[in-house]
C-alpha cells in the first residue's frame, strides 16, 4: 500500500495543477542556481555575436535578420543539452527520484511539467532577442513573416532537442554523461540533411535524409513559408521522446515479479505511438498544399501573373526537369526546392501543366532525345576535397514545351552564386518562378504567333479610315486607297466578327466629322503641294477607348499590312511587344566606361521583349514600336523632335531619362557637363520642366569616387567609398507605393538628378503621378563640381545651402496631349535649303507624297510621358559603382526602367514575379558610428532584459518565503 500523501484530506491536485507546480518547481530551482542565467547570457551574448559579427548584419546590407536563425540549430543543441542535463539525473542521484515514482500522479504529468519550465526558459531567451529584429525595422524595411516564422521554427526545434535531452537524462545517472549523449543524438538529428552526409548519395536518398533532419526542415520554416509537415515533424519528435521518457521513468516502478501483461501493454502503446508519430511525417509529406507563405507579397507562392499565363494555355504544357543523381554539392539542395516549385505549376496548371522529373542518367532514351532535339548536355562540375578531386557530369536543367515550342534553361539561368571569399560560395536560386514563367511566356507567344492573330485580341476592333473621296485625293493615294480596301478586306475575313471596317469622309455633309475628329484626335487636312487640295488620309484602330494610328510610311500593300499587323498585335496578347530604344549617337566615342552604356538594361529587357535601336533623324518611329525609351538624349533634331511628338500623339508612351547635366568618369577623374538634349522646349509644352539644377541628399548612397590628396607635394588619386549627396538613395514615402511601377522596389539610387517641375495649368486635363521623391532634408546646388576632395587631411564635406525640401525626381503624365507642332509646318514637309527651287517643282507625285505629312494634333486619351530626370542612372558604369557599393549585383534601377515598361505595355505579368525574388531590401547607408551605436544598444538591452529576469526572480523568491513564515507563525 502506497503511503497517504494527504494527511490533512486536503482536495487532489489536478494534473494541470500538478504539471504547474512541477514548472514552476524547475523554474524556481533554474534561477536559484546559476544555470538560467548562463543560459540566459550565453544564448544572447552568442547570437548577438553571430549576428553581428559572425554574419557582419552591417557589410550583408540587407535589412533581413536571417543571421541571427542561421545558426541557431547548432547552437540550440549544445545549450538544450545543458539545460536539461540534471532534470532527471539529478533527481537521481539525490534520491528525489523514488518520491516522484511512488506518487499516485500519471509520471507523463511530471514529464511535461519539466518540459513547459524548459520551454518557459527558452522563451524567455528567445524574448531577449526581439530587440534585434526592432532595430532592423528601425533601420531599414523589415519583412516581420520571416521574422515570426524565424521565432516559430526556433522554438519548435528547441523544443525538439529539449524533449530529446529529457530522455537521455532519464536514462542518465551523471550529469555530464547526459551532456554528452544528448549533445549526440541532437546532433545526428542535425547532421543527417546537411551535405557532410547527403553528399554520398544520390538526390532521391539525399531528399530523404533531409526530411529527417532538423536542420533542413528549419531552413524552410526562416525563409516564411510555414509548412504543415515541418511543423508535425517537430511535434512527433517531441511526442516521441516525451512517450520514451514517460516509458523509462514508468519502467521503475515495475517490480521484479510485476505484472507482465501490463508491461507488455505500455511497451504496445509507446510503441504505437511512435510508429504512429512517425508514420504521420510520411503521409503529410505528400501533401503540398497544407502551407502558409507569411512573407510580404508571397514570395514563395505562385504568384496571380503566373496563374493568368497558365489560363491562358489551350493545350497541355510540359514541364520537366532534368536533375542528376549526382551532381555538384552546391547544385544538390536546390533540386528539391526546384521539384516543390515545379509541382507548385502542376497543381496550378488544373491538369494543364504535365510535369516530369527524371534522372538522365537512369532514363538513356529520354537522355538521348535531350541531346539530340533540345541540345540539353549535362556540365562536367569539378568536385573536391581534402584528399583528391574529380570531375561529376550532371544534369541541372528545365525543359518548357508547349505545342512545337520549347524553352530550355540550364542551370546558369537558375542560379546565382555569391562569393564573399573564396572558400566562402553561397549558391542559391536566382527567381526560378520568373525565369520559368518567362519562359512560358516565351513558348506561349511562338505558338500563338503562328496561329490566327486574331485568337488573342480580347473583344472587337474597329478600322477606321478617315479617308476623302477618290475626286479629293491625288492620283497615287486614291489608287492607294483601294489597296488599303483589299488588304483589310482580306484580313477581315481572318478575323470573322472580331474586326469591323469603316471607310468614312471627313469632308461629306458639310465637314461635321472633320471637326470632331480634329476635336478629339488632331487630324488637320493635308496637302501634297502648297497649291493642292485639302484632303484627309487618315487610318487608325480602335477598341472601346483605346486607339492607335496606323502609320503611312509608303503607298504600298506590304508596308500598309506590316503596319495594321502591327497595331492589331498592340490589343492582343500573348505578343512579343518592341521597345524603340534611343541613347546618343556617341555612344562608343565617350567616357563613362565606353562602349554600349546602356547594355545591361538592353539584355535585362531583351529576356522578354524586343528591343531595337531607333534612329529618329528620319522624323519617324517604327510602325512596329509599343514603346519609346530616350535614354540621355544629346542634341535632338527638329525630326527627332517630331518624331518623338507624333508617337505620343498616336497614343504611345515616351519614357525619357534626362536631365541637364551629364557625368564623365575616366582616367579616375570625374567631372559634370552641362548638355542639351533637344527634349526641353518638347517638356515644357506638354507642362514638364526639368530645372537647371541638381539635387542633393543627406540620405544617400555610398559611391566610389576618386579622391586627390596631396602627399608630400604629389597628388594621388584613390577610390574612396563615400557616402555622395548627389546619389540620391529614394526610399521609403519617396517611393509611391500605389503605383506598381515603385510599388516592389525597396530602394532606388538616383544619380546626378534634377527636380522636375509640373506646370499645374498645362497638365490640368491629365493625370499626374509622382514616382520618385528625395528626402525632406534635400537641397538644390547649380555648382559643378561634384568630385569630393581632401582639405586638411579630411574628405570635405557637401554643405547644405539654400530652402531644404523634398525634390520630385520621377513622374508620369497620362491623358491627352497637344502636339508641340500644332499649327507649326511639318519638318517633314520642308523642302531641303540646298535643293533648288526648280528642281523642288519638277520633282514627282511618287517623291511628294512619300514626304506627305499625316500630322497628328491631338492624342488620344492612351497617351503617357515617364520622366525620370537622370541621364546617368541606368548606365551600365554607374550600376557597377553601386553593385560594388552594395556589396553585390544592383539592379534596383534596371529594374525600376523594366518595370516601367512593363506598366505601359499594360502587360504587368512578368512585373509583380520578378521583384519578388530578385531585390532584397536594402539598409540605408550608415557611419561607423552608427553601427557601433545600434550594436551596442543591443548589447544594452539584452542586459537589461536579463536584470529584469533576475528582479522579477528575486521578488518572487521574497514574497515566496514570506508566505512561508507566515505558514510557520500560523
Amino acid at each position: 500500500m502506497r503511503p497517504d500523501n494527504n494527511p490533512r484530506n486536503t482536495p487532489p491536485v489536478s494534473g494541470k495543477q500538478l504539471m504547474q507546480r512541477v514548472a514552476a518547481k524547475e523554474l524556481t530551482l533554474f534561477f536559484a542556481s546559476p544555470v538560467a542565467y548562463l543560459f540566459l547570457a550565453t544564448f544572447a551574448a552568442v547570437s548577438l555575436f553571430v549576428f553581428f559579427w559572425g554574419e557582419a548584419f552591417f557589410a550583408r546590407n540587407i535589412a533581413d535578420v536571417r543571421p541571427l536563425f542561421e545558426w541557431m540549430p547548432l547552437l540550440l543543441i549544445f545549450l538544450s543539452s545543458a539545460l536539461t542535463m540534471r532534470l532527471w539525473s539529478d533527481e537521481r542521484a539525490k534520491g528525489t527520484l523514488e518520491h516522484i515514482l511512488t506518487q499516485p500522479a500519471p509520471l507523463w504529468q511530471f514529464v511535461v511539467g519539466k518540459f513547459v519550465a524548459c520551454l518557459v526558459l527558452l522563451g524567455i531567451a528567445l524574448a531577449i532577442t526581439l530587440p534585434l529584429p526592432i532595430t532592423v525595422a528601425l533601420i531599414g524595411e523589415l519583412d516581420w513573416g520571416p521574422v515570426w516564422a524565424g521565432y516559430l521554427a526556433t522554438f519548435l526545434l528547441g523544443a525538439a532537442y529539449l524533449s530529446i535531452g529529457l530522455f537521455v537524462s532519464a536514462r542518465a545517472s551523471n550529469q555530464i554523461v547526459s551532456l554528452i549523449v544528448a549533445s549526440a543524438m541532437c546532433g545526428v538529428f542535425y547532421l543527417i540533411g546537411t551535405p557532410l552526409l547527403t553528399d554520398f548519395f544520390g538526390n532521391s536518398a539525399g531528399e530523404w535524409l533531409r526530411s529527417l533532419s532538423t536542420g533542413a526542415r528549419f531552413d524552410a520554416i526562416t525563409r516564411g513559408v510555414i509548412d504543415l509537415p515541418d511543423l508535425y515533424y517537430y511535434l512527433s519528435l517531441c511526442a516521441v521522446f516525451l512517450a520514451l521518457n514517460t516509458l523509462v521513468l514508468e519502467r521503475e516502478r515495475w517490480a521484479a515479479s510485476g505484472d507482465r501483461q501490463h508491461r507488455r501493454a505500455w511497451h504496445a502503446v509507446t510503441a504505437l505511438l511512435v510508429v504512429n508519430a512517425l508514420g504521420a511525417n510520411l503521409w503529410l509529406g505528400q501533401l503540398k498544399s497544407l502551407r502558409a507563405d507569411v512573407t510580404e507579397g508571397n514570395l514563395y507562392s505562385i504568384s496571380p501573373a503566373t496563374e493568368q499565363y497558365l489560363n491562358q494555355l489551350q493545350e497541355p504544357l510540359l514541364i520537366r526537369g532534368y536533375f542528376s543523381g549526382k551532381t555538384h554539392p552546391l547544385l544538390a539542395p536546390l533540386v528539391p526546392q526546384m521539384r516543390d516549385l515545379l509541382r507548385e505549376y502542376e497543381v496550378a496548371g488544373d491538369g494543364r501543366v504535365r510535369v516530369e522529373i527524371i534522372d538522365p542518367t537512369q532514363e538513356p532514351e529520354l537522355e538521348e532525345e535531350a541531346n539530340r532535339k533540345y541540345g540539353i548536355a549535362p556540365v562536367p562540375f569539378q568536385v573536391a576535397d581534402r584528399y583528391q578531386a574529380s570531375i561529376v557530369s550532371s544534369y541541372f536543367d528545365v525543359l518548357v514545351q508547349y505545342g512545337d515550342e520549347y524553352e530550355v534553361l540550364g542551370f546558369r539561368d537558375l542560379i546565382e552564386v555569391n562569393a564573399e571569399r573564396e572558400a566562402d560560395i553561397d549558391v542559391q536560386l536566382r527567381n526560378p518562378e520568373y525565369d520559368l514563367t518567362r519562359a512560358i511566356k516565351k513558348v506561349l507567344q511562338s505558338y500563338q504567333s503562328e496561329g490566327n492573330l486574331f485568337d488573342t485580341v480580347q473583344g472587337k476592333l474597329t478600322f477606321t479610315a478617315y479617308v476623302s473621296a477618290d475626286e479629293q485625293l491625288p492620283e497615287q493615294l486614291a489608287e492607294f486607297k483601294q489597296t488599303i480596301r483589299e488588304s483589310v478586306e482580306k484580313i477581315q475575313a481572318d478575323a470573322g466578327d472580331r474586326l469591323s471596317v469603316e471607310f468614312i469622309d471627313p469632308q461629306a455633309d458639310g465637314g461635321v466629322v472633320a471637326q470632331q475628329i480634329a476635336e478629339d484626335y488632331g487630324f488637320q487636312p493635308m496637302a501634297a503641294s502648297l497649291v493642292g487640295r485639302p484632303f484627309y488620309f487618315y487610318l487608325t484602330l480602335a477598341r472601346d477607348e483605346q486607339i492607335v494610328q496606323i502609320p503611312l510610311d509608303d503607298l504600298s500593300a506590304d508596308t500598309f499590312e506590316r503596319n495594321l499587323e502591327a497595331g492589331i498585335k498592340r490589343f492582343a496578347s500573348g505578343f512579343t511587344k518592341t521597345v524603340a530604344l534611343v541613347t546618343p549617337a556617341d555612344d562608343f566615342s565617350r567616357g563613362m566606361g565606353g562602349g554600349a552604356r546602356f547594355s545591361q538594361l538592353e539584355t535585362l529587357l531583351g529576356a522578354e521583349l524586343n528591343v531595337e535601336r531607333e534612329d529618329l533623324s528620319d522624323g519617324r518611329v517604327s510602325g512596329n514600336a509599343d514603346i519609346l525609351m530616350l535614354l540621355a538624349p544629346r542634341n535632338l533634331s527638329e525630326k527627332a523632335l517630331y518624331a518623338v511628338d507624333q508617337f505620343l500623339m498616336q497614343g504611345g508612351t515616351v519614357i525619357a531619362a534626362t536631365s541637364p547635366y551629364s557625368a564623365n568618369l575616366s582616367n579616375r577623374s570625374l567631372s559634370l557637363n552641362r548638355v542639351n538634349s533637344g527634349l526641353e522646349p518638347w517638356l515644357e509644352h506638354m507642362g514638364l520642366k526639368v530645372d537647371n539644377q541638381l539635387v542633393l541628399d543627406p540620405q544617400n548612397s555610398a559611391f566610389p569616387v576618386p579622391v586627390t590628396r596631396n602627399v608630400g607635394g604629389f597628388q594621388l588619386q584613390e577610390l574612396r567609398m563615400l557616402d555622395y549627396p548627389y546619389f540620391i538613395d529614394v526610399r521609403g514615402d519617396g517611393l509611391n507605393a500605389d503605383n506598381p511601377i515603385t510599388g516592389n522596389l525597396p530602394q532606388a539610387t538616383l544619380s546626378w538628378a534634377s527636380p522636375i517641375r509640373v506646370d499645374d495649368e498645362k497638365s490640368a486635363q491629365r493625370t499626374i503621378t509622382p514616382l520618385l521623391h528625395s528626402s525632406e532634408e534635400s537641397w538644390l546646388s547649380s555648382s559643378t563640381s561634384v568630385m569630393p576632395r581632401y582639405v586638411d587631411g579630411q574628405i570635405s564635406a557637401f554643405t547644405p545651402e539654400g530652402e531644404r525640401a523634398s525634390q520630385l525626381l520621377g513622374v508620369v503624365s497620362a491623358g491627352r496631349f497637344d502636339s508641340y507642332f500644332a499649327g507649326k509646318p511639318s519638318p517633314l514637309a520642308q523642302q531641303p535649303e540646298e535643293q533648288p527651287e526648280g528642281e523642288a517643282d519638277s520633282a514627282s507625285d511618287a517623291t511628294k507624297l512619300e514626304n506627305l505629312p499625316s500630322q497628328i494634333s491631338r492624342s488620344p486619351e492612351s497617351a503617357r510621358i515617364i520622366l525620370f530626370a537622370s541621364n546617368d542612372f541606368l548606365r551600365d558604369q554607374v550600376v557597377r559603382m553601386s553593385g560594388a557599393a552594395a556589396g553585390g549585383d544592383y539592379l534596383n534601377t534596371l529594374q525600376l526602367a523594366a518595370n516601367s515598361v512593363d506598366w505601359s505595355l499594360e502587360d504587368a505579368g512578368l512585373l509583380g514575379i520578378r521583384a519578388r525574388g530578385h531585390f532584397n531590401r536594402t539598409l540605408p547607408p550608415m557611419e561607423q558610428d552608427s553601427r557601433l551605436f545600434w550594436e551596442t544598444l543591443n548589447y544594452i538591452c539584452a542586459l537589461l532584459a536579463l536584470g529584469i529576469v533576475a528582479l522579477i526572480q528575486t521578488l518572487r523568491s521574497r514574497a515566496r518565503q514570506q508566505r512561508y513564515q507566515q505558514l510557520l507563525a500560523g
